[in-house]
Parts: structure tokens; sequence; C-alpha cells
């Protein structure tokens, strides 16, 4: 491929890049930064040049960056251990380079060419390469050039890959591949939370708007009195609509842009997003957040406004005083059909079994539930209130108050109650879905890893020389290397593992083959692959590998723990030949040595630790818990609008009261007890939200779990959850009791003869 790059008219120069994981062992690390090793060839490409000392030529030579250099205090002549992809090797530092341009991504350490083909360990495969023009040449010309070149001297066949040729902005993506794999992660989590933010704010709103209906409602029936139109009505909410949503969303867009790049920043830091994915700025989000928001806005007053438009203007003189008796059959059945909906979207969601698949119909069906309770909410409340009339009898004459208010006043009251209903259940879906998730997958493997102990590594994994060095006749070392294969379209996580003695450290729990037939030329698939592939032991499975290397393997066994082991499992050397990093995550040991005498072994190969099973499971709760931030953190974005929701409907629900208020004051209520009436009107509006909020997420848990995990058991943190309910209990009161202390610090005769 070199040659054909080279030969092609325009070419002036080709440089080939390698690129693989080389961690210097220093006290000081790399600050958080990734280090690559490189041939010194490639030094052209950014370009480093020099700074101190001189390039390396002989195997042992190496080139520091400036940035590693000034961290570590290093200076030419100064000797380096580097973890790469082989056993740690000492080196000699006979140069100091930086770049150009600054590179905050990364740590470069530059070997002589003979030494970087070693380390890269891919036998005439490089990563890329790349082409300098020759004077005069345009790069697009020469990019068509150089494709065409290539498609006729690679055919696509010959490595199971096809040769891509990229330029300007476009280089990106190759040349930082997990930025590449880290924008789509991001993209589809800023879909789901975006679809579900949406739908959130759309229910949210809506039952904002039809509150305010609901306080205004004696001026629209007046406006429905003088003469005004079905038409007139509906056009005046949907303007004042339009005009506040186009205000919010001018707003609330402008807010995004900072609150972007502070998650940005967030998902870096957290790891879940690389560096080198940078922030970028456009004003198609703003627009996008603006269209959002009105039409959000414009329907969500249209749903409100359809009642008060359509009946006669006398029924809405008439209601304009007190509720509505007769139900309202239309949303009766619509709320029946959307909790059926919900019920549909739960019995789904038990039958899907990939993370992908489940994630959006997990948090649709919570919405889709919440709506449902929006719907039958008067219902809801009216049934509490015959539940809750005894205990609040007993409270005195605050209770009694309450409980005729949750009567008399149930669509109020069931406004108040949608928020907290959906504040409580996204909580609980989101704080629980990803530890029942994570915690099945840990139970297989703490059930499944047979050894005595465990190797991990501090830097990029554990060298091979390493596990040769533990294996004698009557010890069992088996390396565990990890990647990612492709079937078809699909991606799936998978593993290498060494076939020797594997039985005594690892059991996936087989149930069809066997694993002694494991072999690199075959493979073995969990339950949920060999479904969705329809294999079976004996199967033909054809497949490409983490660099692009088609294979065809025969099917040896079917084991029921991939949710702990991944879906594909293939033998140690075969992985190891196909990807950039080949040290094995974890080294499994069945020996009768102890930890000291393993450690003793090993004394050679600075940072590795030696862990018991069940140390290192904890490590691995904390990666999980590290993970299962990223999720909560992009969540929490829609918990905290639906939290300032509930806050908004209380504040507003009892702003509206003050005349009420000012009634009981004057037939002789105290100030605490229509304090003490507000209270016990929150604690049931919060009881009945929390057993509703509670009930639709354990619903949906449940089914996540079934479909996920195969239990019915959702893992669920009991003080995390109490804490939920505390929070909402909290927003129910605070919001509730000062804007009743503001009301009631008004003269009761001052309220009571003042025109409405």
């Amino acid at each position: 491929m070199e040659r054909a790059i080279a030969d092609t008219p325009g070419v002036a120069r080709v440089v080939p890049e390698l690129a693989f994981p080389a961690q210097p062992l220093t006290r000081s690390g790399t600050g958080g930064r990734t280090a690559y090793g490189h041939s010194w060839d490639s030094a052209a490409l950014t370009p480093y040049r020099l700074t101190a000392g001189t390039v390396p030529r002989a195997v042992t030579d190496l080139v520091v960056d400036n940035y590693l250099a000034e961290r570590a205090h290093l200076k030419p002549g100064d000797s380096l251990t580097v973890q790469s992809t082989q056993a740690p090797r000492s080196y000699r530092v006979t140069g100091i380079a930086a770049p150009v341009t600054d590179v905050r991504h990364q740590t470069s350490l530059f070997f002589s060419a003979a030494e970087a083909r070693r380390l890269a360990a891919h036998g005439g495969q490089v990563t890329a390469f790349g082409v300098f023009p020759a004077e005069g040449t345009d790069p697009d010309g020469l990019r068509e050039t150089l494709a065409k070149a290539l498609r006729d001297a690679v055919p696509p066949q010959a490595s199971g890959t096809t040769p891509q040729v990229t330029v300007g902005d476009d280089r990106g993506p190759v040349e930082f591949l997990d930025a590449a794999a880290a924008r789509t992660r991001l993209v589809s989590m800023g879909g789901a939370m975006g679809g579900t933010s949406l739908l959130v704010a759309v229910l949210v709103v809506v039952g904002t708007f039809v509150l305010s209906v609901q306080q205004r409602h004696r001026e629209l029936a007046l406006l429905r009195a003088i003469a005004a139109t079905t038409g007139q009505i509906r056009k005046l909410l949907g303007r004042e609509a339009l005009i506040v949503g186009a205000v919010a969303g001018t707003v609330g867009g402008l807010a995004g842009l900072p609150l972007g790049g502070w998650l940005h920043g967030r998902f870096v830091a957290m790891g879940a997003v690389p560096a080198t994915l940078q922030h970028t700025v456009s004003v198609f989000p703003l627009f996008a957040a603006l269209a959002a928001t009105v039409f959000g806005a414009w329907a969500a007053a249209r749903v409100a406004s359809r009642r008060i438009a359509r009946i006669r203007p006398a029924e809405a003189l008439a209601e304009a005083r007190t509720e509505r008796d007769r139900p309202a059959w239309g949303r009766v059945l619509t709320g029946l059909l959307l909790l059926a909906g919900g019920a549909v979207l739960v019995a789904v969601l038990s039958g899907l079994r990939t993370e992908p698949a489940s994630t959006p119909v997990t948090f649709l069906a919570v919405v889709v539930l919440s709506t449902s309770v929006a719907l039958l909410g008067p219902f809801l409340v009216r049934a509490a209130a015959l539940l809750l009339a005894g205990p609040l009898r007993l409270t005195g004459p605050g209770g009694r108050l309450a409980t005729a208010n949750l009567r008399g006043n149930a669509a109020r009251m069931a406004s108040v109650v949608t928020p907290l209903t959906l504040l409580i259940g996204m909580t609980c879906t989101v704080l629980f879905v990803q530890p029942t998730l994570g915690d099945a997958a840990r139970a297989q493997v703490r059930e499944g890893v047979r050894a005595d102990w465990v190797v991990a590594s501090q830097g990029p994994g554990v060298p091979a020389a390493a596990a040769r060095t533990l294996r004698t006749r009557d010890d069992v070392v088996t390396e565990v290397v990890r990647t990612t294969v492709r079937v078809g379209l699909d991606k799936y996580a998978a593993q290498g593992v060494t076939p020797a003695g594997l039985a005594r450290t690892w059991d996936p729990d087989v149930t069809a083959g066997s694993l002694d037939r494991l072999t690199e030329q075959a493979v073995a698939v969990s339950e949920l692959a060999a479904d969705q592939l329809h294999l079976t032991p004996g199967s033909t499975l054809k497949l490409t590998l983490g660099d692009g290397t088609p294979a065809t393997l025969t099917v040896a066994a079917v084991y029921a723990k991939g949710l702990g082991f991944g879906g594909l499992t293939f033998a140690h050397d075969l992985i190891a030949r196909h990807v950039d990093n080949p040290l094995a995550s974890s080294v499994l040991v069945s020996t009768h040595r102890t930890q000291t005498q393993l450690a003793t072994t090993l004394r050679e190969f600075p940072g590795l630790r030696i862990l018991s099973p069940a140390a290192a499971d904890s490590l691995q709760a904390e990666r999980q818990q590290a993970n299962a931030e990223v999720n909560y953190l992009a969540m929490g974005l829609v918990l905290a609008f639906t939290a300032i929701a509930v806050v908004n409907t209380l504040a507003m629900s009892v702003a509206e009261r003050v005349r009420e208020f000012a009634l009981l004051r004057l037939a002789g209520a105290t100030r605490r007890q229509v304090l003490r009436m507000l209270r016990s009107e929150a604690l049931s509006v919060l009881l009945l939200a929390t057993a509703l909020g509670s009930a639709i997420a354990l619903s949906v848990l449940t089914a996540f779990s079934v479909g996920m995990t195969g239990s019915a058991a959702p893992a669920v943190t009991p003080l995390l959850y109490v804490a939920v309910i505390a929070v909402a209990g909290l927003l129910a009161l605070v919001a509730t009791d000062l804007p009743g202390r503001a009301a009631l610090r008004i003269r009761a005769v001052t309220v009571a003869t003042a025109k409405e």
C-alpha cells in the first residue's frame, strides 16, 4: 500500500504511522493524559521537533515530549522504564521533542523504527499513512486520485477493510478513533436524553397550562359570555403560549450554551468522552430548542384550552365557581388507553435483552404511565381522599379542611400529583436501572471466576511475559484480553482467554457444547448471541475482528453468563494478534501459592497488583459507579427540570387560594390552622404521588430486570429510595408553606372585600 501511495502523481512524501500504548512508569504519572508510543519517523506528521538531544537510533533509545519531560524532570541521558505491549523495558532518553502546536490530549513517546515495529506487533501493518502533497497539488483532488489508486491496488477482500482517504477536518475521526466512537455514544445518549426531556417537558407544561386555565376560568367564561368564539379563545391562549414559549426558548437556549460546555467538561473529567472530542458551538441546536419550546408551549395551550373553548357560555360561568362533577369521559378513556399502552411497554421491556434497545423503552414507559396518572388524576385524588379521610380527621380541624379540599378540588390537586409522581418515578428509575444491570453482571462474574487470585494492572494491562513467569506445571494461568468484534452491522463485547486449564479458573456456565474445543478456529457464544445469530455448537460464524480482519469460526460452546463475560469468547492468541493493545486486562491464577509469593514472582513487573476475587469485584464496583455517574449527570438535568415544575405547580396552586384563605380566617380559622391544612394537603398529595411514582418505577425496573438479567429482582438501595422521597417531600412542603405564609400576611378583610 505504501508503494501504491508513493507512486501516485502529486504525492511528495509518505510517512507510515504506528501508534500503540506506551505507559511511562514514573512517580508523577502523565497527569491524566493517555500515553502513546510512535516511531520517530511519524514525528513529522504533527510535527514534533527536537528541542534537546538526538533522535532515537538504537532499540533502547527514546525521545519524550516536553510535557512528560517537565512533569517527570527528565533530560537527555536519563533512564525511563516504559510499559508497552511487551514486558516493561528500560530506555535511555536521547532527546526531548515539542509539538509545533500545543497537544493537550496525549503524551507521546518516540522509539526507533525497529523498536516501534516490535512494540506495535502487527507484522507489516500500520495505523495509518500520512501523505504530504507535492507543492501546488490540490488536496481534495489528490484525495480522489489516491482513493482510486488504492481501490485498484488493494482490493477490500485482501485485508477485510477498505482503505479510506481523508483530508482537512475529516482526518480527526481517523486519527482519534476513540473520539469517533465516543461521538456515536454521545449522540445516542443525547438523543435518548433529549427525547425523554421533550416528553417530560410537554407533560409538565401541559399540567402547568391546565392549572393556569383553571385559575383563569372565570375570566375566560366572561369572555365566552360576551360573545367570544371558540376560535378566539383558542387564539388568545395559543398566542400567549407562543409569546411565553419564544421568550423561554430564547433564554433557555442561550443558557444551554454554557451548560453544554460544562457538561462536556464533566464528561471528559469522568472519562465518558476523550478530550480529543472537542466541544463545538453551533446556532442549530439553539434554533432547534427554540422551535421545540415554542411548539411544546403551543401544543400545551391547545390541550389545556380544549374544554373552556368548546363548552357553552352558561356552563363556563357555572363552572367558574365550582369544579365540574361529571367525569370527562374523553379524558378518562385517553387515560385508560395510555395506562394500557404503558402496560404494553412494560411487557415489551421484559422481553428486551440488549441495553441499547431497553434503555429508551424504560424511560418512555415511565413517561407514558405518568401521563396516564395525569389524565386519571382527579379520580385518583378522590380515591385517596376516601382512604385518608379517617387519619386526617384525627389531626383536627386542619385535617378535616384538607379532606374537604381533596374531595372538592380534585382537579387542582391532580395537577400537583402529576409532577411529583413523575419526579419520584423518573428519579428512582434513573438511580436504580444501572445498578440493576451492573449488580447482575458482577454476580455472574463472582460466580464464574474460580481462580484463587487475580492479577490486575495500574497501567495499560498485564504483559504476556508476566503470565509466562507465573505459569508452572501445577498452576493454571488464564490471560483475559478484551475487545469488540462485529458480526454484520452489530457489535459484540468479546474477550480472549487462554484455553489451557480454563475450567480451573473460569466457568461461564456452559449450557451446550464444551470449552475443551475452544481453539483459534473456534468461538464460544453467550445464549443471547446464540439466539440473535441463530447459533448452536457446530455452527459457522463469520465475523470481523478488532483490526478489521475477517474470520470464519466454528461455535464450540454456548454459555449462560453473557452479561458478566460478554457475548463472544475466543482463544487468547487469536484476539491478541488483532487488537491495538494485546495486554491482558486481567490474569486469573489458580495456585496454592500465597499472595506474597506471587508478588515476589512478579517483582520485575512494576504496576501489577495481586488481588483476591473479592477485591477485584470491589474494584469493578467502583468502575461501575463511575460509569453510572455519567448517566446520573445526563438525566439529572431532566430531574432538575421536573423538580422545578413541582415547585412551580405547588406555588401556583397555593397562590391562587388567597381569597379562600381569607374566607377561612373570617370564618374563625386561625393562621396556624390554615397552615396545618396546607401541610396536610401537601402530605396527602405526597403520599399519593409516592405510591404512584414508586409503583411506576417498580414495575418498569422489574420488567427491565427480567429482560436484561432474567431475574425479577431490581437492585434498589433502601437508603437511596428514602432519600428520594425525603427530597420530594421537602420540595412539596417548602413550595406549599412559603406561598401559604405569604398569602396569609395580607389582612383577611382586605382580600375578602377586594374585587376579583
